[in-house]
């Protein structure tokens, strides 16, 4: 049974009695090796992916993660639908603790990550205006509510640098831009699953109000971890609804991003670069 849907998040979200016939799988990739290994598992009927993205206990920052191994590595299983799944900061009073929200945008606030596997002798321009499969998310964003949560269809997620949070001013300017939710992770991931034709859903565990809300200074890590482990709970239930309603024949425009994004003839990409984009560009590049 192939395997066609990833899930990224923490390695709770792994932690469920439903999954059967689980095996790890190590990969390595051209861009080196993931943040660990893939647990491979059979949920609801179908084969699924789990990657921890912050690897074996969280012990990869954001700015440290190897995003083009993760999503590489999905690749080369076969996946075509990938749902993550992270923790964000609220930058509007309405997505409260515990809410879910699947965003449809990003702003960019990060520097200096590598976020494309076209370099080095191959160039190519996904488009990128929707980054996210609203197919995916709509999907999503239905099984949460059936599921009980508060789940938020839409929205923009900007995602920064840190690790360290947000300053005052930031937040309040974040607001200002329209921002809905704050993270550290999705953007990289959504840039790069564009570029390997997987569609790429995001679903954000809001487990407090970033540094803007007056209440902000009476949060405690305790509070958040409390927050953090109901959404885990609420995540797992939604994340086996969804791998049970998708149909992993459809196809979102994803999944042909490649068709004419890429610039270099072919008989100018090196040899390497070739073999070792093959998983991303053989149909398109001989």
């Amino acid at each position: 049974m192939s395997v066609q849907i990833g899930i990224i998040g923490g390695s709770g979200l792994y932690d469920m009695a439903e999954l059967k016939d689980r095996e790890e799988q190590t990969l390595t990739t051209p861009f080196g090796d993931p943040s660990g290994p893939y647990i491979v598992a059979t949920l609801r009927g179908k084969r699924v992916a789990f990657l921890a993205r912050h690897g074996k206990g969280h012990r990869l920052n954001p700015s440290e993660l190897n995003y083009r191994a993760n999503i590489f590595g999905m690749k080369l299983l076969g996946v075509e639908w990938i749902l993550s799944a992270s923790a964000v900061g609220s930058l509007q009073e309405k997505y409260q603790p515990t809410d879910l929200v699947f965003p449809d945008q990003f702003i960019d606030r990060t520097r200096g990550r590598i976020s494309t596997f076209f370099n080095n002798g191959i160039v190519a321009h996904v488009g990128f205006a929707h980054p996210l499969s609203h197919h995916l998310a709509a999907l999503a964003a239905a099984c949460a509510k059936e599921a009980g949560a508060t789940a938020h269809l839409g929205g923009t997620y900007v995602c920064m640098e840190g690790p360290q949070f947000s300053t005052l001013a930031e937040s309040q300017l974040y607001r200002s831009w329209g921002g809905d939710v704050i993270g550290m992770t999705n953007l990289q991931e959504a840039k790069l699953a564009r570029e390997a034709e997987i569609a790429y859903a995001t679903m954000a565990l809001v487990t407090d109000y970033d540094c803007w809300h007056p209440d902000h200074d009476s949060v405690t890590i305790d509070m958040i971890i409390g927050y953090l482990t109901a959404n885990v709970k609420m995540a797992q239930e939604v994340i086996a609804k969804v791998v049970e309603r998708l149909n992993v024949s459809d196809r979102d425009p994803a999944h042909t991003a490649l068709k004419s994004a890429i610039l270099t003839h072919a008989d100018a990409i090196p040899a390497a670069i070739k073999r070792d984009l093959a998983p991303l560009i053989g149909k398109y590049v001989q």
